[in-house]
């Protein structure tokens, strides 16, 4: 399969997003039993749930988008998804993509290094900025190829040391059987592959509304 295309950028690439929605899912059974309990089963994977809402688009702008939806129908094709309203790291998001120094030398660009695995939510990055900061809520990527990716929150604040290093806590749990410390970490527009839901784009073009929409579900690859 054909490496997944990016989201499409109109304009100056900052404000092509006026609604948005990017959410995990946990497979899971709920049954209500006698004696006022209940009983929980998760099974599966984990995987993430997408929509987006465009800002009201120019006619050269609904070229783009129409080119994009088609290119996705051709065979199943995936597109790389994140979450446009928290693209890296909320604590350096100044509109512009991450850059700065590494704590051992050369430029950052938002790419680091999986260190170690503690255990499938406890991860160790290396490779980052001195005091490099992570909030509650920031995304980071692990990817083992440009089509297996694995997409995770940070639900501890973190700050990186002065070597670069930081220890993360991140849900849901890393699957070790396919993402180990030879993959690389991202945390500029962190992603991870996702096809649109079959009949959900909706892209009518009049004066009154001009803004496309789509929904999208997480696909896997190893």
């Amino acid at each position: 399969m054909p490496d997944p295309i990016l989201l499409p950028i109109f304009g100056d690439g900052r404000k092509e997003w006026v609604e948005c929605t990017f959410d995990p899912i946990q497979p899971r059974n709920s049954d209500q039993m006698e004696g006022r309990r209940t009983e929980n089963q998760t099974f599966g994977t984990p995987y993430w749930v997408a929509s987006y809402v465009t800002r009201p688009l120019l006619r050269p702008e609904f070229g783009v988008m129409d080119a994009f939806v088609m290119q996705l129908d051709d065979n199943g094709q995936t597109f790389l998804a994140h979450d446009v309203f928290r693209p890296r790291p909320i604590a350096h998001d100044n509109g512009f993509p991450l850059s700065g120094s590494k704590a051992g030398g050369g430029a950052f660009n938002g790419g680091a290094v999986l260190q170690s695995i503690t255990n499938p939510i406890t991860i160790v990055i290396s490779g980052l900025p001195a005091g490099f900061q992570l909030s509650r809520g920031d995304y980071v990527e692990i990817r083992k190829s440009p089509l297996a990716r694995s997409l995770h929150r940070i639900i501890a604040p973190a700050i990186a040391n002065a070597g670069g290093v930081a220890t993360l806590s991140i849900r849901y749990a890393l699957d070790t059987g396919n993402f180990n410390t030879s993959c690389t970490v991202h945390f500029e527009k962190p992603s991870c592959t996702m096809q649109i839901d079959p009949g959900s784009y909706d892209g009518k073009k009049s004066w009154a509304n001009r803004s496309p929409s789509f929904t999208a579900t997480e696909v896997f690859f190893s």
